[in-house]
């Protein structure tokens, strides 16, 4: 974890918002006029940020970065918070319940819903930076919007991709990635015929274990509830992928079952793996590597979308990243305006720059960014919040929406079978059970 705390008191530029007074939950006013807010921060503010900590350090650098240039301009004394991914939601949930905490969290996935009651809204904020970047993409819609709030304003997403390495593939038969289930399946056959495996976390892992299982499921038309928010997990559907996934387990590198975010990631660079599904993170580690076989390696490292399974259609989840502000903080004002600007085009690029697009954008106008283009390896992740469903796909989000996921009940459901510690039947009906806990069936 690391902590910043400094102040600089400069006067905060003024803005104004749409021709019309609105009132916050705050008694503070703001005004819209065109695209611009003013938020005008309460004197003698002081902030606390929690926030996921780097898996590439050009996120944490540049985010510091901004945030010292916010103090200087607002002489808003700020203090960030790093914290581990499987820490972070338990205690943003802590903070929710005692009342008391960090200001402002960037949490993950559908978390706000699980405690709205306990959260700002965040409307103001989120219609400005609405009209000014060409509109919200649907899912980031889907995450901020509670009743008629916005209950956060969505970050990113640090998007999953296959990721893989093109001799590897060659060398097993693959002039490029499969893009369907059977072909898949044939890959990792043959790159664990070569000695070269494959390997996809099925630990309690927030981002990667959560990722592939949903998409797996989700690709055989398997569905954790479906539109009328009834638990149907227990089907047909989900049988025929979890029948899939036992085969496909059977090509991975051993120890997957206790895999975390970070395992993954470790055995690619190490070279136990040639495949995985992943962020940019990996390209990033070799790419700006100090050592030559790891430059070496990111030359060999491609990035392909995850193949559509026989639904016919991609069906990817990724890990998604909405900042929330709790009521209980005395700087509401201030801690609305951080998160406008750090949102803004002149702080968003280049800090996704930095982080050569981990973060994928929830803004359409950030379609443009040139991060997207100036290498091609990019370029698989820029559409990652664009094509994306939700966690609780293809019901709504909610108490019981957040509960199924933070309980990890999908990937657990998938895990069980992996280890042959349940079949395909028994998990699948094992998991309508757990779900329906929280959907009070």
């Amino acid at each position: 974890m690391s902590d910043f705390n400094r102040r600089d008191a400069l006067k905060i530029g003024a803005g104004a918002v749409a021709g019309t007074a609105i009132v916050a939950n705050t008694g503070e006013a703001f005004a819209q006029a065109g695209t611009e807010l003013k938020l005008t921060p309460e004197k003698g503010a002081k902030l606390r940020v929690l926030r996921p900590s780097k898996f590439v350090q050009g996120d944490e650098t540049v985010w510091i970065e901004n945030t010292k240039k916010y103090q200087q301009q607002t002489g808003v004394e700020v203090r960030v918070d790093n914290e581990s991914w499987e820490d972070l939601r338990p205690k943003s949930a802590v903070a929710a319940n005692v009342g008391r905490g960090p200001d402002i969290v960037y949490a993950w996935y559908d978390d706000a819903h699980q405690y709205p009651d306990k959260l700002l809204p965040l409307n103001d904020v989120y219609n400005y930076l609405d009209k000014k970047y060409e509109g919200w993409y649907d899912i980031a819609k889907k995450f901020s919007t509670r009743g008629r709030n916005q209950i956060s304003v969505v970050l990113g997403s640090p998007g999953s991709k296959m990721v893989y390495r093109k001799s590897h593939l060659a060398a097993a038969g693959f002039s490029s990635f499969p893009n369907d289930f059977p072909g898949l399946l044939e890959c990792c056959k043959a790159l664990k015929a070569k000695g070269t495996p494959s390997g996809f976390a099925l630990g309690n892992a927030v981002g990667d274990a959560n990722g592939w299982c949903h998409w797996l499921v989700w690709s055989f038309g398997g569905k954790m509830v479906d539109e009328k928010d009834k638990v149907v997990i227990d089907s047909p559907e989900t049988i025929k992928a979890l029948e899939y996934v036992k085969q496909l387990y059977d090509t991975f590198i051993p120890g997957t079952l206790s895999w975390l975010d970070i395992n993954n990631n470790k055995a690619f660079v190490d070279g136990q793996i040639s495949l995985t599904n992943n962020g940019i993170s990996v390209y990033y580690a070799a790419k700006t590597s100090q050592d030559p076989k790891l430059k070496e390696m990111a030359l060999d490292i491609e990035h392909a979308n995850y193949p559509v399974g026989p639904v016919g259609r991609p069906t990817e989840v990724n890990l998604t990243v909405p900042a929330m502000v709790f009521k209980y903080t005395k700087f509401p004002n201030a801690a609305k305006d951080y998160i406008r600007f750090m949102m803004e085009k002149e702080q968003y690029e280049p800090w996704q720059t930095a982080s050569i697009g981990y973060f994928s954008h929830p803004l359409k106008a950030y379609e443009k960014s040139s991060i997207w283009t100036v290498d091609p390896k990019h370029t698989p992740y820029r559409d990652t919040m664009k094509n994306m469903l939700w966690p609780s796909y293809a019901g709504s989000l909610g108490y019981a929406s957040a509960g199924v996921l933070a309980d990890f009940i999908m990937v657990n459901m998938v895990a069980s079978v992996c280890s042959g510690s349940k079949s395909p039947k028994d998990a699948a009906a094992e998991a309508q059970k757990r779900a329906e806990r929280y959907y009070k069936v």
